[in-house]
């Protein structure tokens, strides 16, 4: 067994929109963890009007687990929704998981 990642034709793009008290606590270092832990590629940054904003490229079932994990958030935060949309491939750049500024 290997620890090669999946084809391409097997991953999933999304972006995820984080709606409620997610500045100040903490939440984009939140999601690079979990991001990083479930071998996910994309980004997350804070955005204008409150929000965090999160991309990210992984299998499928990495990407519903850090679906999971987002609606909850660290401790602090207050999810009060979170808005997705899939997306394609090639807008996820780089090898890994970033915080944006």
């Amino acid at each position: 067994m290997t620890d090669s990642p999946p084809p391409a034709s097997e991953l999933v793009g999304r972006r995820w929109v984080v709606v409620g008290r997610v500045q100040g606590v903490g939440f984009r270092w939140f999601v690079l963890n979990q991001a990083q832990l479930l071998g996910a590629r994309g980004w997350v940054r804070n955005t204008e009007d409150g929000s965090v904003e999160v991309v990210a490229l992984a299998s499928a079932a990495a990407i519903d687990q850090l679906d999971a994990r987002l609606a909850s958030g660290p401790p602090g935060a207050r999810v009060l929704r979170v808005d997705r949309s899939d997306v394609p491939h090639e807008i996820v750049e780089g090898k890994s998981f970033r915080i944006k500024h």
